[in-house]
């Protein structure tokens, strides 16, 4: 009995078979990559998009395995799979004014759908004239259950000089004043938002009445045809803002505050919006640009409270 012919061994299988390896698990770590790593460039179609008000969204990351980023006008849009995190969106400022600036921008991240998941608020000082900053802002985790994240957008943008921007933790400024406004109080129609004034300098400072109130539009231009009254309780009763004003000092160390109070009332007429508020702590102080965001309506009053002592 003959002894089989022996069949010829397949030689090339396992060469081929450790490149095909390689070749996969080369293109699983591109997409790994591409998903997880550095930002999803922008599609140049983003380039021609208008800034809002010098800022754009130059590009995002959005991790997913095969991200397929697309752009419509004013976002930057990717695909994402259920379950990612680590969204960010890379943005750009420029200034081209003639004075440094300090950019308040605030950014939406949006479904495919338009609805807003989360947003997230960036602050940018000092942007020299003629200059640009560059930076990323982070969305961090979604919440369980929330729809997938697939574009990020610029929803706002504020700006002041520099020389006037509100400063709250920061080093001390040169007039020896911090002044900010809080984000305030709203119910059924009716605002408050609190001025804080402290003296981070080495010496006392005297006050006694009200802040001194410039209103200034999205330009940051005078508005006209809005009074400003001493006293919450020109606008409204028990706001906190009604007391007399008196002479108080500040000792180093030691704050005051205020209150604007106002309505967003709207009958017959154009309703007045005012982004800015220009503060003189009293006269003759360093002004400091706020952005209170008054919706007036139609109502044409503001009412501003006397300092007083923080504490109280």
């Amino acid at each position: 009995m003959r002894n089989p012919r022996p069949r010829p061994r397949p030689r090339l299988l396992a060469p081929l078979a450790a490149l095909l390896l390689a070749t996969a698990c080369g293109a699983e770590h591109a997409d790994q990559d591409r998903g997880a790593g550095a930002a999803v460039p922008a599609p140049r179609a983003t380039v021609t998009d208008p800034p809002v008000d010098g800022v754009r969204i130059t590009s995002v990351t959005i991790p997913s395995a095969f991200p397929t980023p697309s752009a419509t006008l004013g976002s930057v849009h990717a695909d994402r799979l259920p379950g990612d995190s680590g969204i960010s969106a890379a943005y750009q400022v420029h200034n081209d004014g003639d004075e440094a600036m300090t950019y308040t921008v605030l950014f939406a991240f949006t479904t495919e759908t338009g609805e807003v998941m989360d947003h997230k608020e960036v602050t940018v000082s000092g942007v020299a004239p003629a200059g640009s900053r560059s930076g990323t802002v982070d969305l961090g985790v979604l919440t369980p259950g929330a729809s997938p994240v697939t574009r990020a957008k610029i929803e706002k943008v504020r700006k002041v000089p520099t020389a006037e921007a509100p400063v709250r933790t920061d080093a001390c400024p040169a007039s020896g004043l911090r002044l900010w406004a809080d984000d305030g109080d709203a119910a059924m129609g009716l605002r408050v938002v609190g001025l804080h004034l402290e003296n981070c300098g080495k010496t006392d400072y005297a006050l006694d009445g009200y802040p001194e109130l410039s209103l200034l539009d999205e330009n940051r231009e005078p508005v006209r045809g809005v009074r400003v009254l001493h006293g919450g309780a020109a606008v409204a009763s028990g706001t906190g803002e009604d007391d007399p004003p008196v002479a108080l000092t500040l000792k180093p160390g030691q704050s005051a505050r205020s209150g604007l109070v106002w309505r967003n009332t709207t009958l017959a007429g154009t309703s007045v919006n005012v982004p800015y508020v220009r503060v003189l702590a009293k006269p003759g102080a360093a002004p400091v640009t706020v952005t209170p965001e008054l919706d007036l309506g139609t109502t044409g009053r503001l009412g501003v409270g006397a300092w007083k002592r923080a504490d109280r």
